[in-house]
């Protein structure tokens, strides 16, 4: 496929700094891929040289993936591409030294970070689980936007600000005594370290000399500041992103971080994206028409040369039981008259809690569907187990690892001996995994735990050291063996079945590792601390992001669908405070849950539904419902409202009638 003039130019534009504004559907990975080959095969660029980021690692899988086949896997070697965590790791274990960390340093993810807080604030928030979480949201805001305990404390106003900034600089100082990073940690720690030290950030402007970022909409403060700490004054760079696909600015996205580039790159050259490749005219029309009630900097305008296509339409229910199933029941006649695959149709709505009557409906009608969001792999008790189990092999000071594991299966070291253990290695400034073998410890436990203790600490030594010697793959199925986990998994899951199925989990988690140490054609292999550090990013990554797969109708959320494409969509509860959700109403952000609209609108290549109630049940009450106001700002001579459709011709209704009766024919053939 050519490229077109707008990917042409964003393609060959190498001289300075390029932001390409690229709409929905306009082929923005081609450009970054097409690029890549350009900058390696004309311009002189090494692939060690160049390095593509982005947000998720399947994103960065696919484009891997792509860049091998258009280049070829031997030009490829070298190259970087993964996400911005991924690259913050990278940074930070080449440059632990300079940084003051142990080199193998372990990764908290939220769970352990919820859990750390809980225990290191039970005199201040009581294990309050919603203030836990509220602290937990205030340090990642903090640390996204580049601000340090001390920092926090002096900007702190009121009395909870002030509480909160005590307990992260509490939090910090325990993660550094744990040698422990989280993950906003991933991108602070870099960029603070490249901002302060001249040395270490000439070392890395010279090895990275070209940098791509993709779906640069979504970066925060931290990631824009590393972005042009790596570019520095050279500003060879291309960022690729869509200020009306903005939609996480609860997790810190900052869209005004494309305007900022012009301010910071006087020489930024702004090259448009508009032609889109996957939706009909009448698709792309009404998202161009609903977008422009947003302000923007740069304007732009999808078009298409696809056909003007199928009217939107727009279905009632009377409440959100019949709201089911009329989607359901679209999908069968749709799928019927159509003869279309399940595959082919995504069910797209606001909020999670929206699935739970389309899930029933879809089983009751016995029509195979995938969940988006539901429990990842990684968040599986036996994954996070075994897990827990290599994380402390590799780095026996991650005291988070040591407490899941230490009695589990149950070894008869219970939360009293642990207790005194911590207490312990507190006092002797050591990780709790250090303590059992200080001789002072027999002064504070009884011989039998300090001999159970004793032997559980030699079996992580001696695993630890087989893996060491290179048999990574021996290590870990001798250790899966030795501590009996499959006998545990039938003594305690709910059936013999549920055993089996979480027994399969851990092979799959033992074929991944394998793979992973002994490498393939685009990945060196690697060692087991490299695995396990990589896996548990990937878990911090991709909680919610399981790939898609069979002929299944499509369940998911609005945020979850950006980047997806499908033949069909509906869009559920297009109403007011659904869609725009009552909060962004409340706090006067009604902008961003347009672009979330517009996202869903953007997702569908050749129709569209919307779907909408007259009352629903909130909080035990029965609540009229509004059709959403994005709804009115589309354009209506696009949009079929059921309850005002024409009156069909007698012509109309014999086709209708003579194409249904064809293919009752041809099922029966079959």
């Amino acid at each position: 496929m050519k490229l077109n003039p707008g990917q042409n130019d964003a393609v060959h534009y190498v001289s300075g700094p390029c932001l390409v504004l690229a709409g929905a559907g306009s082929g923005k990975t081609r450009v970054i891929i097409n690029k890549i080959a350009y900058l390696v095969e004309k311009c002189g660029y090494n692939a060690r040289n160049i390095a593509a980021v982005t947000f998720t690692n399947k994103a960065a899988r696919e484009m891997k993936e792509r860049v091998a086949q258009s280049m070829g896997r031997k030009e490829a070697r070298g190259l970087w591409i993964s996400t911005f965590h991924t690259l913050g790791l990278e940074i930070i274990k080449r440059e632990h030294k300079v940084l003051g960390l142990k080199a193998g340093f372990s990764l908290f993810d939220d769970q352990d970070t919820f859990a750390l807080l809980k225990e290191l604030t039970q005199n201040e928030l009581d294990e309050d689980k919603d203030l836990i979480k509220a602290l937990a949201s205030a340090i990642s805001n903090w640390k996204g936007g580049l601000v340090i305990p001390q920092q926090a404390r002096k900007m702190a106003k009121d009395e909870q600000g002030q509480l909160f900034a005590m307990l992260y600089q509490r939090y910090a100082q325990h993660m550094k005594a744990y040698n422990a990073l989280d993950f906003d940690d991933l991108i602070l720690i870099p960029t603070l370290l490249l901002r302060m030290n001249e040395e270490v950030r000439t070392r890395w402007q010279t090895r990275i000399q070209y940098l791509l970022v993709d779906e640069y909409q979504d970066t925060n403060t931290s990631q824009y500041e590393l972005v042009k700490l790596l570019v520095g004054e050279r500003a060879r760079f291309t960022v690729v992103g869509d200020d009306d696909q903005s939609i996480y600015s609860w997790r810190g996205a900052k869209p005004q971080n494309l305007v900022l580039l012009g301010s910071d790159f006087p020489e930024l050259k702004l090259i448009k994206l508009e032609q889109n490749y996957r939706s009909s005219q009448r698709i792309l029309r009404a998202a161009n028409i609903l977008i422009a009630n947003n302000p923007h900097v740069y304007e732009k305008a999808l078009f298409s040369e696809l056909a003007y296509g199928e009217p939107l339409r727009v279905l009632i229910a009377a409440n959100e039981e019949q709201e089911a199933e009329r989607v359901v029941a679209e999908i069968i006649r749709h799928k019927f008259v159509g003869r279309t695959q399940f595959g082919q149709y995504a069910i797209l709505y606001r909020g999670n809690h929206q699935s739970r009557l389309l899930e029933r409906a879809l089983m009751t009608n016995r029509i195979p569907y995938k969940l988006s969001g539901g429990t990842s792999f990684f968040a599986r008790a036996e994954i996070k187990d075994i897990m827990a189990y290599l994380r402390l092999v590799v780095n026996p000071d991650d005291d988070n690892a040591f407490l899941r594991v230490v009695n589990l299966p149950k070894r008869g070291i219970g939360p009293a001996t642990l207790e005194r253990l911590g207490n312990f290695a507190n006092q002797k400034h050591i990780s709790m995994f250090e303590a059992i073998f200080d001789a002072g410890l027999n002064h504070e436990l009884a011989p039998a735990a300090v001999k159970s203790l004793y032997q559980f600490g030699q079996f992580i030594v001696d695993t630890g050291e087989i893996a060491k010697r290179g048999e990574s793959v021996d290590a870990i199925k001798k250790l899966i063996r030795s501590i009996n986990y499959e006998d545990y998994l039938y003594e305690t899951s709910t059936s013999a079945k549920a055993a089996e199925m979480r027994m399969k989990n851990i092979s799959e988690l033992y074929r991944w590792v394998t793979e992973m140490l002994e490498g393939d054609e685009l990945d060196e292999p690697m060692t087991l601390p490299e695995v396990v550090t990589r896996l548990t990013l990937r878990d911090m990554m991709e909680r919610n992001s399981e790939d898609e797969g069979g002929d299944q109708v499509q369940l998911m959320t609005l945020h979850a669908s950006k980047g997806l494409e499908f033949p069909f969509v509906f869009m559920v509860g297009v109403e007011e405070r659904i869609l725009p959700h009552q909060s962004s109403i409340d706090e006067d952000n009604v902008d961003e849950e347009r672009r979330l609209a517009y996202v869903g609108i953007t997702r569908a290549q050749r129709e569209l539904w919307f779907v909408i109630c007259r009352e629903r049940r909130q909080f035990g009450e029965t609540m009229r419902c509004e059709p959403s106001r994005f709804l009115m700002e589309l354009p209506q001579d696009d949009l079929i409202w059921e309850n005002r459709k024409p009156q069909q011709t007698e012509q109309q209704r014999m086709a209708t009638g003579k194409s249904n009766i064809a293919n009752l024919r041809d099922m029966f053939k079959k």
